[in-house]
């Protein structure tokens, strides 16, 4: 029984160690994923956002389409690269966050929640993996842990 337990505690305890890293890297390379293929679509493709520019919320239906295209693509590609390499990690995941609740609001809403009839479903898992790393952090695999751990006081 000893035996047991003492394997248990040490299952934990790797477990536990791997907990700092793992979950917000596999995480952070989840949205990166997802974003830089939305941004290299933008960049490779032609704007269709004149056709939902009204349909965005305010302040993002007064800008010129072209912008609101150039804006999202880069966003979409600086935000996966931030996430990859854990730099400026809280920044990107707000710049995300809003840049998916435009998206939701302004494209996927009113098509319900089901992802094959381009629902609500993706912008919303997109969004509490964006939450998520906002509020936790990058964790202990990034950049942003470095800099914390060599610049910051304790």
């Amino acid at each position: 029984m000893q035996a047991l337990l003492s394997l248990g505690c040490k299952t934990t305890g790797l477990l536990d160690r791997l907990g700092e890293f793992v979950p917000q890297l596999l995480l952070r390379f989840f949205i990166a994923y997802e974003f830089w293929e939305a941004g290299i679509e933008k960049f490779n493709g032609e704007n269709w956002f004149y056709d939902f520019r009204g349909e965005f919320p305010f302040p993002f239906n007064v800008i010129n389409a072209d912008v609101s295209w150039f804006l999202a693509t880069w966003t979409e590609l600086a935000g996966a690269a931030a996430m990859v390499i854990g730099l400026g990690t809280r920044f990107a995941a707000a710049s995300l966050i809003i840049l998916d609740i435009v998206a939701w609001y302004s494209v996927h809403a009113e098509n319900g929640y089901n992802v094959c009839s381009n629902g609500f479903k993706l912008p919303l898992i997109y969004l509490m993996v964006l939450i998520a790393i906002l509020l936790s952090g990058p964790g202990k695999a990034s950049l942003d842990h470095f800099i914390k751990e060599k610049f910051c006081s304790k």
